[in-house]
Order: structure tokens, then C-alpha cells, then sequence
């Protein structure tokens, strides 16, 4: 019996998103497909960037590091729930919780910090043509990069270490479908107001800082659109601007509701519907708003890549 208690002390049940089973096999096949989608993207993104020097600009550097970002978040979080949605065991070890939760946590605000890194970018590029190669230079590019980066497993290097100190002696059993802090603090038996006070001062610090600075680069890139292109080229660049805002305020706003909502008026469902449009959804979008309506990563790919995957055409 005392056994039995010490190992289930050192892991936890997640519960996942359906009991029903033919909901599990819809849920499996969905998310396979919407991970399938994130990583063949993303890779023939920094394929393409890598083998065409004409994309190897401030732009398609952000992109790519995008793109390794969303490679990296989905791997973190969907191959487990996939296994999990199809076994009768759903545990995760309390290191493996450990884990998952710090790679997301520090992916997750790296991507916050990046996409507001890139709508800077476009300002610049957009609002101050004749300064871009001067302001955007390759030691800046690095340097913006790597604060994406290190801010993101900062704030995981805070987050995870605080929670996983919590006593979890209400339940091991997680209403959620991978290790993430607000279902956390449900489990514990001790006051998680630090923790929370924590969380919310970090979202506010990463989440809602690079969503107003993304959203002020959009509106002074729409405000030079207005001024200064011709009204073909400005339906155009309002459609890229749309599908950038729609893409960027689906990220941003997923992830403001799950980390600066009162605990009190956490949903345990809600959660789950959010956590899955910015773990699986966004990822999986990203490559095709950003990168694949872009003639020259189009032109690439047909191409260049089709090419490399042809040798015959070399011939002709």
C-alpha cells in the first residue's frame, strides 16, 4: 500500500479531452492531421529559406525562428496526447510534467515575444524604407532574436520550479490534456496566491506588452498604407495585414484569457478549447498566413525544391 502511494506521488493522470470513445478517435485523427499540417509546413518554410539566398533577409530570419518555435511548442504537447487519446494509460511521470511544462512555458512566451519581434519589423520595413538595412542590421537581428529566446525560458525557468513546490494532495488527476500551471494550482492543497500574483505579473510583462507593441506596429503600418499606396496595392496589403492581425490576436488572445483570467472564473473546458487553438492551431496557420501566400517562398518551393526532388528535370 505505501508503495502504491509513493508512485503515485511521482506522477499524475492527465485526463485529456474526451471520455466518449468514438469523440477520441475524431480528436486522434484531428489532431494528427493539424500536426502532420505544422510540421511539414514549417519545415518546407526554413527549407526554402535555407536553399534560396534571396530570402535570406530580416524577414525570413524572424520567420524561420518562428517556424522552429512551432516545430518545437506542437512536439512538446501533441505527440503525448495523441498516445494518450488512444491508451487506457494516461499518466506522465512528475518529471515528464516537469518537462513538457517548462518547454512550453518557455516556447510559448517565446513565440509572444517573436511575433511582436516581426510586426516591428515589417513597421520598420514599411514606414522607414530608406533606414531598414541600418536599423534592422544582422547584429540586431541576432540581438532580437536571441531576447526572444532568452525571455522565453526565463519566464519558464520562474514559472515551472514554483510550481511543481506546490503540495499536489487533492488529486493527481488533471483536468486538462498536457501540464500547464492554471489546472495545477486546482490540484493543490496550499495557498497558490504567490504563484498566481507571479503569473499574471509575467503575462502582463510578456503577453500583454508584445500583443499592444505588435498591435501599434499594425496600426502605423495600416496608417502608411492609407498614405502612401496606390488603392490596387492597398487591397493587397490590407489583406496581409488582416490575415497577420486575425492570425497574431488568435495567439495573443488565447493566450491573455488562460493566464490573466481570475482563477475563480477558470472553466476547466474553456481551458481546454483555448489551450488547443494556441498549442495546435496557431502552429499549424502560422507557416501558411506568414510564409506560403508569399510569391517568392511560393516560386521557391516550385521550383527550387521540386527540383532538388526531381533530379530528372536537371537533365532536361
Amino acid at each position: 500500500m505505501e508503495n502504491s502511494n509513493q508512485t503515485s506521488q511521482r506522477e499524475f493522470i492527465l485526463l485529456g479531452l474526451s471520455d466518449v470513445p468514438h469523440l477520441q478517435i475524431i480528436f486522434f485523427f484531428l489532431f494528427l492531421f493539424m500536426y502532420l499540417m505544422t510540421l511539414s509546413g514549417n519545415v518546407l518554410l526554413i527549407t526554402a529559406v535555407r536553399i534560396n539566398s534571396k530570402l535570406h533577409t530580416p524577414m525570413y530570419f524572424f520567420l524561420s525562428n518562428l517556424s522552429v518555435i512551432d516545430i518545437c511548442f506542437s512536439s512538446t504537447i501533441v505527440p503525448k496526447m495523441l498516445l494518450n487519446t488512444l491508451s487506457k494509460d494516461r499518466s506522465i511521470s512528475l518529471v515528464g510534467c516537469g518537462i513538457q511544462m517548462f518547454f512550453h512555458m518557455a516556447l510559448g512566451a517565446s513565440e509572444c515575444i517573436l511575433l511582436a519581434v516581426m510586426a516591428y519589423d515589417r513597421f520598420v520595413a514599411i514606414c522607414s524604407p530608406l533606414h531598414y538595412q541600418t536599423i534592422i542590421n544582422r547584429k540586431k537581428c541576432f540581438l532580437l532574436a536571441s531576447l526572444s529566446w532568452g525571455g522565453g525560458f526565463a519566464n519558464a525557468t520562474i514559472h515551472t520550479p514554483l510550481t511543481f513546490q506546490l503540495p499536489f494532495c487533492k488529486s493527481h488527476h488533471v483536468n486538462h490534456f498536457f501540464c500547464e500551471m492554471p489546472p495545477f494550482f486546482k490540484l493543490s492543497c496550499k495557498d497558490t496566491r504567490l504563484n498566481e500574483i507571479v503569473m499574471y505579473v509575467a503575462a502582463l510583462i510578456i503577453i500583454l506588452f508584445a500583443f499592444l507593441l505588435t498591435l501599434i506596429s499594425y496600426i502605423r503600418i495600416i496608417s502608411t498604407i492609407l498614405k502612401t499606396i496606390s488603392s490596387h496595392g492597398k487591397d493587397k496589403a490590407f489583406s496581409t495585414c488582416a490575415s497577420h492581425l486575425t492570425v497574431v490576436s488568435l495567439y495573443y488572445g488565447t493566450i491573455i484569457f488562460m493566464y490573466l483570467k481570475p482563477r475563480t472564473a477558470y472553466s476547466p473546458e474553456i481551458g481546454k478549447i483555448m489551450s488547443i487553438l494556441y498549442t495546435a492551431v496557431t502552429p499549424m496557420l502560422n507557416p501558411i498566413i506568414y510564409s506560403m501566400r508569399n510569391k517568392d517562398v511560393k516560386d521557391t518551393i516550385k521550383t527550387k525544391l521540386f527540383r532538388l526532388s526531381n533530379p530528372s528535370n536537371k537533365v532536361k
